[in-house]
């Protein structure tokens, strides 16, 4: 389970460290790719494969909104393998995306991390803990 907030910084190569509490579970290979909200996701390869590429696979390729779907996905995508010192190469077209400066923010997400530019991390953070209550309601009243 990928947990917590971790304050890096992307290298003039465009390396990013992964954080070394979580560098065994991407050690057989690393995903990145476009996130929904403008962050990077990066998914250990085999997370990738379960929680994202299947339900890719599942949906119909006669739908319009499917296949734009596998293209946000798949065009954006990146697989890599971290060197010796857990670095990963961010894309420059994810990086651009995404408006990685060099100060980021690596999240945990429970299935993976996010990467998000520093200060546009603070600035989502604030609005999700400004409706946290009233999500959590909202779900409560769902089960």
């Amino acid at each position: 389970m990928f947990f917590g907030e971790y304050e890096h910084t992307i290298d003039d190569k465009g390396r990013l460290t992964i954080p070394a509490r979580f560098r065994d579970e991407f050690a057989a290979g690393v995903v990145l790719a476009r996130g929904l909200e403008g962050q990077v996701d990066v998914y250990p390869r085999e997370g990738w494969r379960v929680n994202v590429e299947s339900r890719l696979a599942e949906l119909d390729p006669l739908s319009r909104e499917a296949r734009d779907l596998r293209r946000f996905f798949y065009a954006g995508m990146s697989d890599c393998e971290p060197d010796k010192q857990g670095r990963v190469l961010v894309p420059p077209t994810l990086a651009r995306r995404a408006a990685l400066g060099r100060d980021v923010t690596v999240t945990g997400v429970y299935d993976h991390l996010e990467i998000w530019d520093r200060p546009a991390w603070a600035e989502r953070l604030e609005g999700i803990e400004g409706r946290a209550v009233d999500v959590a309601e909202r779900l409560a009243d769902k089960r």
